[in-house]
């Protein structure tokens, strides 16, 4: 196997056309050079150099190393130089999953924020739902809050946002006329329009009305806020949706803040830990937390 620095100090024997030139210019001494040079002419089991005058010349085999040398040269330093671009956030390629309802009022002003400072940077940005992709750089995921800021192997919890959920009431109904905030024990006799699937989702609602004190009896399963929307106006039932899921409201229907608890879910980014050594993904933590 040839040796990629040798054949760079033959490319300084041959660009210098002396052993004592290529020394000077490479700071060794004429004896380590020769012994490079002998070393390389072992591995290529040929001879690279022929004297010539007072000094030396490449062989057809020297000459020929001495051309893929320069063009490894070339491309090394083009490696450091991408290296050095992607260390600082200048260029490089992330991957983002997020669920669908963060996608209008937290990722995307988040990414708009983020092409400003990074313009370099490609994003590869997909809709994914529950555990983190393990191929993702970051992944908007739902967790308790106050949790452990691990999340398996190799990913960091990162707290980003808590969205809370807003009680979806049918536009007759008794406790749509109030500006104040629904007790949620004031739901408990109501038949329910389930808006989640099982995850920590619904656990965050099922866990608000525990401490309210019921159970909601769950009339329509939908597991879809627009479509909940749809039964709660047709006067099914009620509903709780967050806040980031009421983008677009159902003329038929009336959203209150809910008390006694409010239900909250929270938003983490689960970032892969190597991952966070890049200034890009950095970026784009600093943004959504902006956001």
């Amino acid at each position: 196997m040839l040796d990629v620095k040798r054949m760079q100090v033959l490319r300084a024997v041959v660009a210098s056309g002396s052993v004592t030139g290529a020394a000077a210019n490479l700071g060794y001494t004429p004896s380590a050079v020769s012994q490079q040079i002998a070393v390389l002419e072992k591995e290529a089991g040929i001879a690279l150099l022929e004297r010539f005058g007072r000094g030396v010349r490449p062989t057809a085999a020297g000459l020929l190393l001495t051309e893929h040398a320069a063009a490894i040269g070339s491309r090394l330093a083009e490696a450091e130089t991408a290296l050095a671009d992607l260390r600082a956030g200048r260029t490089g390629r992330i991957s983002v999953r997020y669920f669908a309802t963060a996608g209008a009022d937290l990722v995307a002003p988040a990414l708009a924020r983020f092409r400003t400072e990074h313009p370099g940077v490609r994003v590869d940005l997909r809709i994914a739902e529950g555990a983190p992709d393990a191929e993702a750089d970051l992944t908007l995921v739902v967790r308790p809050r106050g949790g452990p800021d691990a999340y398996g192997e190799g990913f960091r919890l990162v707290h980003l946002v808590d969205d809370p959920y807003r009680a979806v009431l049918p536009k007759g109904h008794p406790l749509a006329g109030r500006r104040a905030a629904v007790d949620l024990a004031a739901l408990a006799a109501e038949p329910w329009v389930g808006s989640e699937r099982p995850g920590p989702c619904l656990d965050a609602v099922l866990d608000a009305c525990a401490a309210a004190g019921f159970s909601p009896d769950v009339a329509v399963e939908c597991e879809e806020y627009a479509t909940a929307q749809g039964f709660v106006a047709a006067g099914l039932g009620v509903s709780l949706i967050p806040l980031m899921g009421l983008g677009s409201r159902h003329p038929g229907v009336v959203v209150r803040r809910v008390r006694g608890p409010e239900p909250v879910r929270a938003i983490h980014a689960a970032v892969r830990e190597s991952s966070l050594a890049l200034p890009a993904v950095r970026g784009l933590l600093t943004a959504l937390r902006e956001v």
